[in-house]
């Protein structure tokens, strides 16, 4: 994504009947690599933002670098999908 940012992400319910796809240019955000970068602070405000308040903060941070993570921004450009 880094070389080709275009991309597509397809969204289908569990019963599988219907979906939704987002098409657009990938923002790639930098890779964790310290608990208290400017990376894992992206984190930490996408997971506030979705699930709320974590149980231990400094445990996911550390995590976040453990496991090389980063947060990717879709900007979409088009989208299209069938609902039955």
């Amino acid at each position: 994504m880094r070389r080709d940012p275009r991309v597509a992400f397809e969204v289908t319910p569990p019963n599988f009947r219907g979906y939704v796809v987002l098409e657009g240019d990938a923002d790639l955000g930098a890779v964790t690599t310290d608990p208290h970068d400017a990376a894992a602070d992206d984190l930490v405000d996408l997971y506030r933002a979705i699930a709320g308040e974590h149980e231990d903060w400094d445990d996911y941070r550390t995590a976040m670098v453990r496991e090389k993570r980063l947060v990717l921004r879709l900007r979409p450009v088009r989208s299209y999908g069938f609902a039955p």
